[in-house]
């Protein structure tokens, strides 16, 4: 009953969600403002006897021994083993329109076998991008998200000890080249392309200016013409749009994941009328032994006589229950909670809706 109930809820939640109108901002991607990923090979220090082994993790020696020789320390041929440095992967998005000088967040992750970052700090580490240039350098105090705790003969972990983040971390060295001042058009990019969606946006943004400025490429795609908005800038043009109101579009579609049972349907989910029966079939197999001893004072051996119980347990099953056709998403609903069966039994059973046709919608299994 509680599954069902949860699965009726996330069902009117993802309904009323759609129902009012959305911010432009919130459907579309505007070309050219976006982020980029950095990432770095770095060293953390100061971990309490919880870093890399240096056997096991080669490079985590290698990168010591050149950070130590920068820093005019000769430790050519020497033999150290110590526990509480680790080498890690340095991660950081470089946010749109970052200026040098501005910092960032980064996310500090072990690559060896180091047990915990907890307390590290993080040497200064170059970020590159996809264009192998320097964009960033991060460095700081680790917060670690676990803990972990072991004895002879017994370990607790709690969290993800071997990795961490690092606030304002990192400080942005080189800036994106991209001027947004020298546009003459902009296109948005639809997250969820949709013909009917770039539509809708298309005549908001004619209306609000009351002349055509914005036209629709396809289904993901709607060009802006900055030229023609008459604004002092892409900025001022993509300010005023942005918060342009718009009823989105989109299919009909239902998911669910097999993992936590869970089964989410959108408002436009429809079933045809289908005749439905469902029941599970259990086979168990019991082995019980039987060791059977010589009589006395006779040479014979003890004997294993094996004995097997099999049997076959079919449940009665809902028998063949009818599901009337769905006009709205509560009336689907009832119709399937009229079955009377668990979540998990609810997936297969869409599963062979669907393909029988009766289910009009996007099945998606995650």
């Amino acid at each position: 009953m509680l599954g069902r109930v949860l699965t009726l809820v996330f069902c009117l939640t993802a309904s009323m969600a759609w129902a009012n109108p959305i911010r432009i901002k919130d459907l579309v991607e505007f070309d050219g403002v976006r982020g980029n990923d950095l990432v770095g090979y770095g060293l953390v220090v100061g971990l309490d006897g919880s870093g890399d082994g240096i056997r096991n993790a080669p490079f985590t020696e290698e990168i010591m021994s050149n950070i130590l020789e920068r820093l005019g320390v000769n430790v050519t041929g020497e033999q150290f083993r110590p526990k509480n440095v680790a080498a890690v992967f340095v991660t950081a998005e470089l946010p749109a329109f970052s200026r040098a000088g501005s910092q960032i967040d980064v996310t500090v992750s072990a690559i060896g076998d180091a047990k915990s970052l907890l307390g590290g700090t993080l040497i200064m580490t170059p970020l590159n991008a996809a264009d192998g240039q320097i964009y960033a350098v991060a460095q700081g105090t680790i917060i670690a998200g676990g803990a972990t705790a072991q004895g002879d003969a017994a370990q607790v972990t709690q969290g993800v000890p071997t990795s961490g983040v690092i606030p304002a971390g990192a400080r942005v060295e080189r800036e994106i080249d991209f001027d947004l001042s020298s546009l003459s058009s902009l296109r948005l990019a639809l997250r969820s392309p949709d013909f009917t969606t770039a539509g809708r946006i298309e005549r908001a943004i004619n209306q609000d200016f009351g002349r055509n400025v914005a036209v629709m490429l396809d289904g993901g795609t709607v060009r802006l013409d900055i030229t023609s908005t008459r604004m002092q800038s892409p900025a001022h043009a993509i300010g005023r749009i942005e918060n342009i109101s718009v009823t989105p579009e989109r299919k009909a579609r239902v998911v669910v994941d097999q993992r936590s049972g869970t089964i989410v349907m959108g408002e436009d989910v429809r079933i045809s009328r289908v005749a439905v029966s469902q029941g599970n079939l259990t086979l168990r197999i019991e082995e019980a032994p039987v060791v059977v001893q010589p009589n006395p004072f006779t040479d014979g051996q003890p004997v294993v006589v094996p004995r097997t119980r099999a049997e076959i347990e079919e449940e009665p099953g809902i028998g063949l229950a009818e599901v009337r056709e769905g006009t709205s998403l509560s009336e689907v609903i009832a119709g399937l909670n009229a079955l009377g069966v668990s979540p998990r039994d609810m997936i297969d059973i869409l599963k062979s809706i669907k393909a029988a046709g009766a289910l009009h919608a996007e099945f998606v299994v995650r």
